[in-house]
């Protein structure tokens, strides 16, 4: 017999930490994304007009799962409404379910969900991959509850294999790919000496936590000198918005053993790098920059050529290239997942149930004078749900 539990509170996470990263481990697809460490720094930062749902799941004296929700207040274009939805913003790939079992899991919760108070006009989760990690195991969680949903695509993940030797990767990537890598390779040493530097330790549990603020101001002072010191999407590492959660986020990485950073340097001078996560074999791609007035030779290829190499060396196994600008990275990733966004619409809320139309609506007009392929990768909701913090 399941019980669920209903955390409020970001502190009330912290006796729960040792449960929530054992499952962690088992979760299929888990990153760092979906660690506590990780969701109190977001919490901290960017909690205003958010309301904390946390669902631990106990069967017996054994907590099985945990889900991280959150209600958010959004605009439409139809007036207000709350979401319960990931308290993820799509700083990754994909999210779901902590737990070994997440059907299961996921299950219990929303059947808890529909049976308390309702604070939420849509049950919106975002970031699910569908036919990858997630397995189909959404889906059957609202099947088994009757409770009806629309489907929509909401991202394109781009994957490259690391369980692999560098040499048989090098040899299926188009003969372009490999002649603009060795090129960099080549070139990039005629501007100064290249020295290649990983640094991933393994987190306060291991007596291996020094944040190394050396490296990070390195990285800060190549963002500063490339395209994303002009950049104002407030994402980059720089932005005012967000350079202290991109610090503390860092910080909290590193104390968990999850932090990896690349950095090339050229005769001494910080040149470009990289941020990822790191779990269990993972990679998730965060954040990559190159100072153009270092080198204008390629510094990006070089840079992700030796990542790559190196991971695999390591025997990492995944790397997690993210969303969009799929073309700059098509030489790369060996393989693309899509993602998709899931919604059950209350039936007693009216924006709710107006929303419901609106897709639906939408979504016959497209199905009606768009082609099949243009069908399966429109992003209707995303047109319909125009959102703005409120």
């Amino acid at each position: 017999m399941s019980n669920v539990i209903e955390l409020n509170n970001i502190d009330e996470l912290k006796d729960y930490r040792a449960d929530w990263n054992r499952l962690l481990a088992v979760s299929p697809g888990g990153s760092f994304f979906q660690s506590p460490d990780w969701l109190e720094v977001y919490w901290r930062h960017f909690s205003e007009k958010q309301y904390l749902r946390v669902f631990v799941v106990r069967n017996a004296d054994e907590i099985t799962g945990v889900v991280p929700l959150c209600v958010r207040r959004i605009t439409t274009k139809f007036g207000p409404c709350s979401i319960l939805t990931f308290p993820f913003d799509d700083w990754g790939s994909v999210y779901g379910p902590i737990s070994a079992d997440p059907e299961a899991t996921l299950t219990t919760v929303l059947d808890d969900v529909l049976q308390s108070r309702r604070d939420w006009d849509l049950i919106d989760l975002r970031c699910v991959d569908r036919d990858h990690f997630d397995g189909g195991a959404t889906e059957r969680a609202f099947q088994s509850l009757q409770m009806p949903f629309e489907i929509f695509p909401w991202n394109e993940t781009m994957y490259i294999n690391l369980d692999q030797t560098w040499e048989n990767y090098l040899a299926t990537r188009p003969r372009k790919a490999r002649q603009t890598y060795l090129r960099a390779e080549r070139k990039v040493a005629e501007d100064g000496e290249i020295e290649f530097l990983r640094y991933r330790p393994k987190g306060e549990a291991y007596g291996d936590a020094d944040p190394r603020w050396d490296l990070y101001e390195q990285c800060l002072q190549v963002a500063g000198n490339s395209w994303q010191a002009a950049s104002t999407d407030g994402t980059t590492l720089t932005h005012e918005k967000v350079a202290g959660f991109f610090r503390d986020s860092y910080e909290s990485a590193v104390r968990a053993g999850a932090m990896d950073l690349n950095l090339i340097s050229l005769s001494g001078r910080p040149a470009a790098f990289s941020f990822n996560y790191y779990h269990n074999g993972r990679l998730d791609g965060l954040k990559m920059g190159f100072d153009a007035q270092v080198s204008r030779n390629g510094l990006g290829r070089l840079l992700l050529g030796r990542m790559i190499h190196d991971s695999m060396d390591r025997g990492d196994l995944l790397l997690d290239m993210g969303c969009g600008a799929q073309d700059a990275k098509k030489y790369w990733y060996t393989s693309v997942e899509k993602g998709y966004r899931y919604v059950n619409y209350a039936t007693t809320s009216p924006v709710g149930q107006v929303l419901k139309l609106s897709h639906q609506v939408a979504g016959w007009f497209r199905n009606r004078f768009s082609s099949s392929e243009e069908s399966e990768t429109s992003d209707v909701p995303q047109r319909a749900l125009q959102e703005t913090r409120h």
